[in-house]
């Protein structure tokens, strides 16, 4: 049977933990949508549903509304089915730390009903695709924190699933560690593993997923990749770093006269930026204006909002609109 195109599919996901009075909404109607062979991104504050959501899709957690399907599989009534069908790897790594590498990947095996032989081959094979063979036997108490979770990784793809779910996997990692564990992920779904990664680094959604949902108050607010996210916020921002706090003023003159929105002031950084449109134009203009002013720049330059940006704004826009009474 041809894969789905849609490696997950949620509609109208609820799930209540408590009672109607002291107990927590966790999911109130989220909608999710994950083509095959991709990453995705889930991003949220804490407390946003991001967990449970992972848990009902994971069949780990029974949702009180709507529906759901992993890799074709409804996780209500074929639950069985999903589990052969997903890895997971939780915010916790699963590794026993005093056996090695390889003997943690054979008990995984084997636990998987794997053969002895088949256990040990498949170890093989996932200890060179992380590239742990060099420490294959080393306890995994000794691993650094991004091999840890690269072997973390390497077990839950023992049945080499279609579809993976990272809950948070790089929270506690060193820069190089994290870069690791991209690494890895980005090899898996070279091969056509679709990831579903819940995260609060909005670096790593950017720089991983190719389609991203912000999630918060159990629903999903905003949906996209990366690009089309950031693009909410207005596109480009012209900004300009001062030496002169007395320059500030007549620098947000010059600024507002090629700017295609409001002009923000921060006087403690010296600096005015604005959105702009016509990038080369609107820079080429504001460098020559404030240069026939006589004014002292440090920096000048174009950037775009950043994904933590549009993470604050949405979510910012979200908990104002829970405070509006009805």
């Amino acid at each position: 049977m041809a894969e789905p195109r849609f490696a997950v599919e949620a509609e109208g996901l609820r799930k209540r933990y408590g009672g109607p009075r002291d107990g927590t909404q966790a999911l109130d109607g989220l909608d999710l949508r994950v083509p095959a062979g991709t990453v995705h991104g889930l991003l949220g504050p804490n407390g946003a549903g991001k967990t449970t959501a992972v848990r009902v899709l994971t069949t780990l957690a029974r949702p009180d509304g709507g529906t759901a399907r992993v890799a074709g599989h409804d996780v209500v009534r074929e639950a069985a089915r999903v589990r052969t069908r997903i890895g997971l790897v939780g915010q916790h790594a699963a590794v026993d730390e005093v056996l090695g590498g390889r003997q943690n990947l054979v008990m995984f095996g084997r636990l998987y009903h794997l053969g002895t032989a088949r256990a040990r081959r498949r170890a093989d094979e996932l200890l060179e695709r992380f590239r742990l063979t060099d420490a294959a036997d080393r306890p995994a108490g000794e691993y650094s924190g991004g091999m840890r979770r690269r072997l973390d990784l390497a077990a839950s793809m023992i049945l080499a699933p279609p579809v993976l779910f990272l809950d948070e996997p790089t929270t506690g990692l060193d820069p190089r560690g994290r870069n690791e564990v991209w690494d890895a992920i980005r090899t898996l779904v070279d091969g056509g593993t679709t990831v579903l990664l819940t995260t609060q680094y909005l670096e790593e959604a950017d720089r991983l997923a190719t389609g991203i949902s912000v999630v918060d108050h159990g629903r999903v607010i905003a949906e996209g990749a990366p690009d089309q996210l950031k693009a909410r916020l207005g596109g480009d921002r012209i900004e300009v770093v001062l030496d002169d706090p007395g320059a500030l003023s007549a620098a947000a003159g010059i600024v507002g006269r090629v700017a295609s929105g409001e002009v923000d002031v921060d006087a403690e950084a010296l600096r005015v930026g604005a959105p702009v449109t016509g990038r080369a134009a609107a820079l080429t203009e504001a460098v020559r204006a404030l240069d026939e002013a006589g004014l002292a720049v440090a920096d000048i330059g174009l950037r775009r909002p950043t994904l933590d940006e549009v993470f604050l704004h949405l979510t910012d826009a979200g908990k104002s609109e829970k405070e509006v009474p009805a």
